[in-house]
């Protein structure tokens, strides 16, 4: 894997703020989240707590490499609710986030500019309630040897203060390991010096 970054940011509690232009009211929501399929979850549930909304609007960004994002307007004029929404994330460097606004009309037409500034807001005062933390970007590895060598592979392990995970195999010994992305080559390096140890690319952590 070939990243620009060993880290990426993400908010680490949910957040809730209320925002009025105008009478409209903006409920704000922001999620920690890991996939799409929790993404459905929590709009479905924004659903059922607000069936007499005017709109739903959200947007997420997801993976590591922030690879994965999307923004949507739900009836809204295109551009005006989804994407101030994004921008909000993407200002912090957020992913694993999704923020979902949901509207009440309040009688008065807020226009092109009113709603981006609606929305980029509420989106902006949400996370703001958020918590930020930061995480190291990770590879996983199955690392293989033969029967009596087991104390080499944890070895390994314990040098660079990682933690494996035992795999059943009857062929060989053989571990998962989670490997920050900033000590990879040192981990590479180390168990090529041993030729009896196999190493396998699974994939990101």
């Amino acid at each position: 894997m070939s990243l620009f970054k060993s880290t990426y940011r993400s908010i680490i509690n949910d957040a809730y703020c209320l925002y009025k232009s105008k009478g409209s009211k903006f409920h704000a929501y922001a999620y920690l989240v890991k996939n799409e399929a929790e993404i459905k979850v929590k709009l479905a549930e924004l659903k059922m707590l607000y069936p007499d909304a005017t709109h739903h609007c959200y947007a997420y960004v997801l993976n590591p490499d922030a690879s994965v994002f999307r923004a949507n307007d739900d009836g809204e004029p295109s551009g005006t609710a989804g994407r101030p929404i994004l921008r909000q994330i993407q200002k912090l460097e957020l992913t694993n986030t999704l923020v979902v606004v949901v509207r009440y009309f309040g009688g008065t037409l807020l226009g092109v500019p009113g709603l981006i500034e609606a929305y980029g807001e509420s989106a902006a005062e949400c996370l703001a309630n958020c918590k930020v933390s930061e995480f190291d970007i990770s590879e996983i590895y199955k690392l293989s040897a033969p029967f009596g060598l087991e104390n080499e592979v944890y070895k390994i392990c314990k040098q660079h203060r990682l933690s494996p995970l035992l795999k059943n195999d009857n062929e060989c010994f053989s571990v998962e390991i989670t490997v920050p992305l900033r000590i990879v080559e040192s981990f590479k390096s180390a168990v090529t010096q041993h030729y009896q140890l196999k190493l396998k690319y699974i994939g990101v952590g």
